[in-house]
């Protein structure tokens, strides 16, 4: 349930500090829509920041609207519940998190296949010199609720599964090049996704650990030459 926990921030940083991000503003006959799609980022910014101060559970809907500005019944325009604002809020901070944002499968080749993976991976690590505290409480409460809640479950498997589909589909591009065995395949896309998450989260917690190092002996350990 932990695989998303990965380098968020980066996410964050384009989506909740830019609440306008996405939304056309040459459509003068959408204006009604327009001011609601903007109004709609700015809760779901406030909804995560008092997410990560407060927990998910202590944050009510009259907080929310106390801190965006706007009366609590202005929030049933947008959202019919809290549940779905609080999934709102996941599908808006993870909407440009998914495999093909870090690893290039389409010009992958024999001679850049190595390369590929450990640089995709080492891309979705958190950069050094920030702080994640609350990019950590608010992801586990994301986790809390999907161990408990199938509707808050399900949009969380389906980021892990398209990562270890992502490793899966490249690993067996490898394979019929010779550089992956091909019935190791399976079992190695998961180790690469699991390893990437748990990277991931140590190095927000700012373990002391040789990150890039780990990743690419993972990496070069499924490769075939390191199993003859």
């Amino acid at each position: 349930m932990h695989f998303f926990k990965r380098s968020v921030v980066k996410l964050l940083t384009v989506h909740c500090y830019n609440p306008y991000n996405g939304i056309n503003s040459n459509e003068g006959s959408l204006r009604v829509i327009k001011k609601r799609e903007i109004t709609s980022s700015h809760i779901i910014q406030a909804a995560y920041e008092l997410f990560a101060e407060h927990g998910i559970e202590r944050t009510s809907l009259g907080l929310i609207s106390k801190k965006v500005g706007i009366t609590k019944s202005s929030i049933y325009y947008h959202f019919a519940t809290k549940e779905e604002l609080i999934s709102r809020t996941f599908e808006y901070i993870f909407k440009d998190h998914y495999f093909a944002a870090y690893f290039d499968n389409e010009s992958v080749n024999k001679d850049n296949f190595i390369e590929t993976i450990i640089r995709g991976g080492l891309n979705m690590l958190p950069s050094d010199g920030q702080e994640y505290r609350s990019t950590l409480r608010v992801l586990s409460e994301f986790t809390m609720l999907a161990e408990r809640d199938d509707q808050f479950r399900a949009p969380l498997l389906k980021v892990q599964q398209d990562f270890v589909n992502g490793f899966y589909n490249l690993l067996s591009k490898g394979a019929e090049w010779d550089l992956v065995e091909p019935t190791k395949i399976e079992v190695s896309s998961k180790i690469l996704a699991l390893l990437i998450d748990n990277l991931s989260r140590c190095k927000m917690m700012k373990m002391d650990l040789e990150y890039q190092m780990i990743w690419e002996e993972t990496v070069n350990r499924i490769m075939i030459r390191e199993n003859t």
